[in-house]
């Protein structure tokens, strides 16, 4: 957005700074795992602050498992360990980014991903073009997005800014159409340095509108991938 402040530093780098996050009732916290290197969403999990604290002291992610009701340690068995690189709270601090270097797959099915295969949309409509490495990670970070997005809706945080969205259709209009002629003025303007920020505040006020209207993210994907051809 034109005039925002600098982007805030959540990164959780001690235990003292677990104090600061909202835990849900039940203690827990959705973990979202993103790769490192490629920006593909492995996983979302759970984690209370002993695992938190593991990973912390650990360097490699640890999580708490809510059907055995015990610490996970993600590989311990397997051996396809997360290696820690580091961990960002969200704004509202009861979600946690986990950018990890993922040893083997992340999927108990033996799949890179818990989300399928997000690099070939279609079988039968192979891409029509080479697909770089930015395009792919796109792909890879929207379902996170999107999960984290549908929490907010079934949660209902009463300080979270998508929650207002959710609940204000006046508002989330007027938010939509404001970040859309902020990106189309930072393209005019040719700034390169903001193109980028204002593309993804697009994207994300276009994706709570969606949700607001019932769209699913697999409707918008069909849709963009109806466009290929």
């Amino acid at each position: 957005m034109i005039g925002k402040k600098p982007m805030s530093d959540r990164t959780l780098r001690s235990s003292s700074d677990l104090d600061s996050l909202s835990f849900w009732e039940n203690g827990l916290l959705p973990i979202v795992a993103q790769e490192a290197d490629t920006g593909a969403v492995l996983m979302v999990a759970f984690a209370n602050r002993e695992a938190l604290e593991h990973t912390l002291s650990t360097g490699q992610m640890h999580y708490w498992s809510r059907s055995r009701q015990e610490l996970w340690h993600k590989g311990a068995t397997s051996g396809n360990v997360q290696d820690l690189v580091s961990l960002h709270a969200d704004c509202d601090r009861d979600t946690i980014l986990a950018r990890v270097r993922q040893v083997g797959p992340a999927c108990h099915t033996g799949e890179s991903t818990c989300f399928g295969d997000l690099e070939s949309p279609s079988a039968e409509a192979p891409r029509p073009h080479p697909v770089d490495d930015s395009e792919l990670a796109f792909e890879s970070i929207l379902p996170g997005l999107w999960a984290v997005l549908k929490e907010r809706n079934e949660r209902r945080p009463e300080t979270s800014y998508t929650v207002r969205l959710l609940q204000d259709e006046n508002l989330r209009l007027k938010k939509l159409g404001e970040e859309t002629a902020e990106l189309i003025l930072a393209l005019a303007r040719e700034e390169r340095e903001k193109i980028p920020e204002e593309a993804a505040d697009l994207v994300y006020h276009l994706l709570v509108a969606l949700l607001a209207s019932g769209v699913t993210l697999g409707d918008l994907l069909k849709a963009l991938d109806s466009r290929r051809a």
